[in-house]
């Protein structure tokens, strides 16, 4: 076992510095996890941009590794051991609240780092707190007992299973929260990496057909949702997605719509809307930032019968299938695994994922030993 750590460490708003640091003591109700990959997600991108709300911090919260060293109560308390391969959740929950013993770690105070400068999540969290190792930017990451694993199924490469964050949330989104089942006909708003997985998760639960929308510099990744099993895709700025929605169902609409489009705000929302059955339909939308919607069409939505829901984060449960999902094999997962970078070039595979860096980027890992 090293005495140092290397970490690419944000120090200032889109800006990185590779660091060493001391690894710290191993306490028996804690263990160190040996960084495999670390995928970069949309997420990042916004976050890369902020200024520090403190002290710099390692980012990096979609973590595959392996278990180097395990406390005597971590493993007797979770089960696991010393070289297992394991996802790592970014929520790092109180534990006794009634969110976490149903599993959905995402709605924990604990958790909520948008309003609790001292709550922990790995990712977002400044090296004020110690020991500091809560991102995936590094060679290690420290996990106390209330960390939350997942084995990774036998035969699942590190790198796919790095994919399972976007996966969890395709699935929590469609299935979960959307109620996308067998016959259901969808539509996914955005060709991003949530947005495919949604459409992997929707044909996983047998929708009988699943649209998917996107700009002309998506061009690529519409085509990567065509090799996924999406039965229509749109280019919004060459057709009417509307008019194509409505030929792709034989003029009926869709029953679920999940918008993972990065600020199209009211136009998505809109088609949302429009592009549904005509009763009963649930909309998805993952919403960012300070978007606005001054005239809302609440009663376009009241007589439709429809439920408005937000997309946020997944549950312990849509993990696991998530990881069962990527382990059947069922999709080219090579089709979405577009780039690999090394600590060092941490600062341009975000800005890949966020269109600055290099084309073609959908799934970015960070492979700190690369």
């Amino acid at each position: 076992m090293p005495d140092k750590v290397l970490a690419a460490l944000k120090v200032g708003s889109s800006t990185t510095e590779l660091r060493e640091f001391d690894l710290p003591d191993i306490p028996p109700d804690a263990a160190l996890m040996k960084m495999e990959v670390a995928g970069v997600c949309g997420t990042d991108v916004s976050q890369y941009k902020l200024p520090l709300r403190g002290a710099p911090l390692i980012m990096g919260h979609e973590n595959v590794g392996t278990l180097a060293k395990v406390g005597r109560e971590f493993q007797t308390h979770k089960g696991f051991k010393e070289g297992d391969l394991v996802f790592l959740e970014h929520y790092l929950p109180c534990g006794h609240c009634e969110w976490d013993h149903m599993g959905e770690y995402r709605h924990c105070a604990a958790t909520e780092w948008f309003y609790d400068p001292t709550a922990v999540r790995y990712g977002y969290t400044s090296l004020d707190i110690p020991p500091g190792l809560w991102g995936g930017f590094s060679h290690y990451v420290y996990l106390p007992l209330n960390a939350v694993l997942h084995q990774v199924p036998a035969g699942l490469s590190p790198e796919e299973a790095g994919l399972a964050t976007p996966m969890s949330n395709g699935i929590q989104w469609t299935l979960m929260d959307g109620g996308v089942g067998y016959a259901s006909d969808v539509l996914v708003q955005g060709p991003g990496q949530q947005g495919l997985c949604c459409l992997m998760a929707a044909k996983q639960a047998g929708a009988d057909r699943v649209i998917i929308t996107g700009t002309s510099k998506d061009a690529r990744r519409l085509e990567v949702a065509k090799a996924l099993g999406a039965d229509a895709v749109v280019d919004v700025q060459k057709e009417d997605p509307l008019e194509r929605v409505m030929q792709a169902t034989d003029g009926r609409g869709v029953d679920v719509v999940v918008d993972c489009t990065a600020g199209a705000g009211t136009k998505a929302v809109l088609l949302g809307i429009e592009a549904t059955k005509r009763r009963g339909g649930t909309m998805v939308v993952q919403g960012e930032g300070n978007q606005t919607f001054p005239d809302f069409p609440i009663g376009r939505l009241t007589r439709k019968g429809m439920t408005l829901k937000s997309a946020r984060g997944h549950s312990y449960r849509a993990v696991e299938l998530a990881l069962h999902v990527l382990a059947s094999r069922r999709f080219p997962l090579d089709q979405i695994m577009t780039h690999r970078f090394g600590l060092a070039e941490v600062d341009y595979a975000i800005k890949s994922v966020g269109g600055e860096g290099a084309p073609g980027a959908i799934h970015v890992s960070v492979m700190p030993w690369r």
